[in-house]
């Protein structure tokens, strides 16, 4: 089936909506400018991958040793236990053995490492799997069900058009209008956010790839997938937000002394009429899904000392088994993750030391 919108939330104001989106901007961004010059759409001395991080940076400011985009975040340890369902469509080594380890990382869309938890709707999870045969498969998934756009060009554009203004430091309302009345394409995302809440805890999130890839099996066969992890257990949901600009983790931790947490990862088999290279567009009506295992997480990590610290979350590396699709918004992410990486790598000795109460 097709990811439900959310529902049953009061809408937001004109201004709110516009300040949201603003705030959204970062999770485009990098993207954006990264495929740009990988393609060659746009000059590459004017649009480079280091000229997009460097923006970021001046618009979210300057922090040595963070992650330019999700730079805010805690480092999750846990296992995938696999089920037999996905087996016939990939030969990938994660879907047979019965275990497999993982470091993830949740994460907010945001360049700043001590934004208010509250400050955009969005929450992310990264996941590496490392397979016994030394291959791994890293995947970064968002609790939004679809990208804005679908297409390079039209990042770069909404991009410009959440630029802040010098005068205000907010993006002008007016062009950001002006940029969603030009891409009827962004309806879908507009859907979502006009009614999407900040939740108040990592562990009752749903988290989707957006992105399609390809699964490959021992013939050859391609099925073209998109995937996503549903808690298991989401009935102890918090109803309102904490008093707090920080709960997410503490929440997290509080839970995790509990015992694990478990989701259910969903695999989704397009039919013949989905889109494919389109990560702006739902897949709607009925699908085949595919149980694919349980996603198991057992202790946090602070993130500036923990294993997910040194881990370049690009989507494009893959195992045997699993390939990427054609989406163009697949090759900006793992260009602009690598630049992102090369840079923050360089500065990890001014990182802040983890808090005396970062979880062990």
């Amino acid at each position: 089936m097709a990811d439900p919108l959310p529902s049953g939330k009061s809408p937001l104001s004109a201004t709110q909506l516009m300040l949201r989106l603003a705030g959204i901007g970062g999770v485009v961004a990098a993207a954006a400018g990264a495929f740009a010059y990988v393609q060659g759409t746009f000059d590459p001395h004017r649009l480079t991958p280091k000229a997009l991080v460097n923006v970021l940076e001046k618009n979210n400011g300057v922090y040595p040793g963070f992650r330019r985009n999700h730079a805010k975040g805690v480092c999750v340890i846990g296992y995938f236990e696999s089920s037999a369902e996905v087996r016939p469509y990939s030969s990938a080594q994660v879907f047979s053995a019965a275990r497999t380890p993982v470091v993830g990382r949740f994460a907010l869309p945001s360049g700043n490492p001590y934004a208010a938890d509250t400050s955009v709707p969005i929450r992310s999870l990264a996941l590496r799997f490392k397979q016994a045969n030394g291959q791994q498969w890293r995947t970064g998934m968002n609790s939004m069900p679809v990208f804005p756009v679908g297409t390079p060009e039209a990042f770069y554009q909404l991009q410009q058009a959440q630029s802040p203004a010098p005068a205000t430091g907010k993006p002008n309302p007016v062009s950001v209008s002006a940029f969603f009345a030009a891409h009827p394409e962004t309806l879908p995302f507009l859907q979502w956010v006009k009614t999407a809440k900040p939740s108040a805890s990592y562990a009752t999130e749903h988290y989707n790839s957006i992105n399609a890839f390809y699964l490959v099996n021992a013939a050859g066969q391609r099925q073209a997938v998109r995937w996503g992890v549903v808690p298991v257990d989401a009935s102890d949901a918090v109803a309102g937000l904490p008093d707090s600009t920080d709960f997410l983790e503490k929440d997290l931790l509080q839970r995790l002394q509990a015992g694990p947490l478990r989701w259910q990862m969903n695999i989704i088999l397009a039919g013949p009429a989905d889109p494919i290279n389109d990560a702006s567009k739902q897949w709607q009506g009925e699908h085949t899904v595919l149980n694919a295992g349980t996603l198991v997480l057992e202790r946090a990590q602070a993130q500036n000392s923990g294993e997910c610290r040194d881990i370049n979350y690009d989507p494009l590396i893959l195992p045997s088994g699993i390939e990427g699709s054609n989406d163009p918004l697949l090759a900006a992410r793992s260009a602009a993750y690598a630049s992102s990486y090369l840079r923050r790598t360089s500065e990890v000795g001014q990182l802040p030391a983890a808090k005396q109460e970062s979880p062990q």
